[in-house]
């Protein structure tokens, strides 16, 4: 492990923000508060109770994650300069803090919005803390598959807000994040497999190989694809939400494919990254999409 790197002092607020990796959190808002006005016509201050309950949780379950990640991050280029590593924050702190975060964050959801969304959310924060991070992380690189669906908890939470209820409905949402995850990450790990390989972690390409990587990627994007349709089919959404998954499901699939055709040649680098970066504004305008179907 190389020894920690210097970096400059920032307010004790930069490190506490930087904690629960907030670039991460807006995307997972998206995915709360959309399913919200897709199931219903709810209200400013639920929406933004749910909006703090969801950060709280989330940033929570990202400083417990950072916690006990510590002994790798400092070895992950991207990773390193982190509060922890970087010598900035004591762990202790961090756990602390990460409870404290969850704590209130469950008791704001179960107060002023149900208990079934603040248990939602609590499973969320346990399934990424535990089974993800402390389990499936450093053992399988079938990581990202289970893991993810930790990552899929705040529709659930955002739907459970309004209806209080976990519904086939709701779980179609679930299952939309739980299979963009694969594609989404992978495309990702497949230019971070040097950080990975020394860190340890077992992440798709360096456990298969980069050629099975990107065979798993296409895979998964038809299949994310086809699961964004159904909510159609079960009569949740209309034409407008349809247009809009083949739209955008179609220019995953292409960029799926131009990774899949460098996949022997080694020119696959760009083509994941460029993926990468579509697959968080697909996820955001494939939600907003089920939220302005409802509503038009």
């Amino acid at each position: 492990m190389t020894g920690s790197p210097v970096v400059p002092r920032q307010p004790l607020a930069a490190d506490i923000l930087t904690l629960t990796k907030p670039r991460i959190i807006s995307l997972l808002l998206v995915t709360t508060v959309m399913p919200m006005y897709a199931a219903g016509s709810p209200s400013i201050s639920l929406v933004l109770i749910v909006m703090l309950g969801g950060y709280l949780m989330a940033g929570g379950a990202n400083a417990v994650n950072m916690y006990f990640d510590r002994d790798i991050d400092g070895v992950m280029v991207r990773t390193r300069t982190r509060p922890i590593p970087s010598g900035r924050m004591a762990p202790q702190a961090v756990m602390a803090f990460g409870i404290a975060s969850a704590t209130a964050a469950t008791f704001l959801l179960g107060r002023f919005v149900n208990p079934l969304s603040a248990a939602l959310a609590l499973g969320g924060f346990y399934t990424y803390v535990f089974v993800y991070t402390r389990w499936l992380k450093r053992s399988t690189p079938q990581n990202i598959v289970l893991g993810g669906a930790a990552g899929a908890f705040p529709p659930l939470v955002g739907w459970a807000a309004v209806t209080n209820t976990v519904d086939l409905k709701s779980v179609l949402l679930f299952l939309i994040v739980f299979y963009w995850t694969p594609p989404h990450f992978w495309a990702l790990a497949l230019n971070k497999q040097v950080d990975y390989g020394n860190a340890g972690v077992p992440m798709a390409p360096n456990a298969w190989g980069t050629r099975e990587t990107i065979d798993q990627v296409l895979w998964y994007s038809f299949l994310l694809v086809a699961l964004t349709l159904l909510p159609v089919c079960f009569g949740m959404f209309g034409l407008p939400y349809l247009g809009a998954a083949l739209f955008l499901g179609g220019w995953f699939i292409r960029d799926a494919w131009r990774v899949w055709r460098q996949r022997d040649t080694g020119e696959w680098s760009a083509p994941a990254w460029k993926l990468y970066k579509f697959s968080l504004l697909y996820l955001a305008l494939i939600f907003a999409a089920m939220a302005v179907d409802r509503h038009v």
